[in-house]
């Protein structure tokens, strides 16, 4: 065997190497990408239209922040049963502080989002420092704010809000390019008009994420760390600022950028920053790996899960003001069910039920894959009963092929 062949042969036993062992991760892109042209097809397009791909990021928006504070909740070793009653109840409250007792909507919105903190501190308090599983806590905790809801409305829906709160779900970004110009893009690519400023950013965010990929790549060489082979790096890179730039023009021919996706970017950057790049993020991944060697190694560990769950309330809090805005009103089984739904995403996405396992990024794209399921089940006008079982043995499958890896692995 020749030097060239026997290179060739490394390269390639390296390459099947690195897919094996990042299964998980491409295989939830794959399974994204396959699932939305699986429902591209059987819903002649339907799914890919500027208006349902606006629709997808706001009917998941809730969804997707509450998966952000659940991912570190579940890395941490533990979960949140109550996200679901608690956004509903934030909701509630935030109606009738606005509707009923006329406060002005900041006001009402940083109340909103303090009492969801309180509500995670009062939750991680007992779990942190009194060791009562968090299984419990947080079921006790949903049945309580689920009825605390009840109580807060009577029974009944309030609303409507003002136009400043709906903003915070409905809004857009408006274009800053002058009308003119818009109007002649838009006619390049056969449009009536095009929003400039949601490709510009498309285009500002492509960039980035190539100056950052070389940017780690450079660094792990200088450190001699570099385990992603090239070509995989750059078919990654495409795939992303491809499917990047289809959204942005799709978007950009209906109605821009909504505010609640800047709301999702910045939300996912911050916590896929904190969680990679930050002591607290590696402290929070060894405290789900090993609680007790975590303690030993001077890691103060009940601070930490108490921070988790104070996180989670801000953002069930969150979540719940948009949830509220989204619908232009608060009623009484608001955000009923929805806890499942979060958690399935994180699961879906790659985190592990024992803790210390977990990307935000699996968790957005799990979240995502849940809502490209619902919405493509809803138009292909599939029951609500099917949609459930859909969703549960999807569910099921994910863990499966999670465990089943780890153990071929081991």
């Amino acid at each position: 065997m020749t030097m060239q062949s026997t290179g060739t042969v490394s390269n390639g036993g390296a390459l099947k190497a690195y897919l094996k062992s990042h299964m998980r991760d491409y295989g939830l892109l794959v399974a994204l990408i396959a699932i939305m042209l699986f429902f591209q097809i059987v819903t002649a397009g339907t799914l890919m239209r500027p208006v349902n791909i606006t629709n997808l990021f706001l009917q998941n928006s809730y969804i997707i922040i509450m998966a952000l504070g659940m991912l570190i909740v579940i890395v941490s070793g533990n979960i949140d049963l109550s996200v679901g009653s608690v956004m509903g109840f934030i909701g509630a409250l935030a109606a009738v502080l606005i509707v009923e007792y006329h406060l002005p909507v900041p006001v009402t919105i940083v109340i909103a989002l303090v009492l969801g903190m309180v509500i995670g501190a009062a939750q991680g308090y007992w779990v942190a420092y009194w060791k009562i599983p968090s299984f419990i806590v947080t079921l006790a905790g949903m049945l309580v704010f689920r009825g605390a809801s009840l109580w807060l409305l009577n029974g009944q829906s309030v609303g409507p809000f003002p136009m400043s709160f709906q903003m915070l779900s409905t809004g857009f970004v408006p274009d800053i390019f002058p009308t003119g110009l818009t109007n002649a893009a838009g006619a390049l690519f056969g449009e009536r008009n095009l929003n400039l400023l949601c490709m510009a950013l498309g285009v500002i965010a492509s960039v980035a994420i190539v100056w950052t990929g070389l940017k780690g790549r450079a660094r792990e060489a200088r450190y001699g760390t570099v385990s992603e082979p090239a070509n995989v790096f750059w078919l990654r890179t495409l795939v992303v600022i491809g499917a990047l730039l289809f959204l942005c023009y799709k978007l950009a021919t209906f109605r821009g950028l909504p505010n609640v996706l800047i709301s999702m970017a910045v939300l996912t950057l911050i916590y896929a920053f904190v969680t990679q790049n930050t002591v607290i993020g590696r402290r929070i991944y060894a405290l789900g790996g090993n609680a007790k060697a975590a303690k030993l190694s001077g890691i103060k560990t009940e601070r930490l899960t108490f921070l988790a769950f104070v996180n989670m309330g801000f953002l069930a809090a969150l979540a719940g003001l948009i949830f509220a805005a989204r619908l232009n009103t608060a009623t009484p089984k608001g955000g009923y069910g929805l806890e499942l739904d979060v958690i399935a995403a994180v699961f879906i996405g790659g985190a592990s039920a024992s803790g210390g396992t977990g990307k935000v990024i699996g968790a957005v794209v799990g979240a995502f894959i849940m809502g490209v399921m619902n919405n493509g089940m809803s138009i292909m006008g599939i029951g609500i009963d099917y949609q459930q079982m859909i969703k549960g043995l999807v569910l099921l499958s994910a863990v499966i092929f999670d465990v089943y890896n780890k153990r071929k692995q081991g």
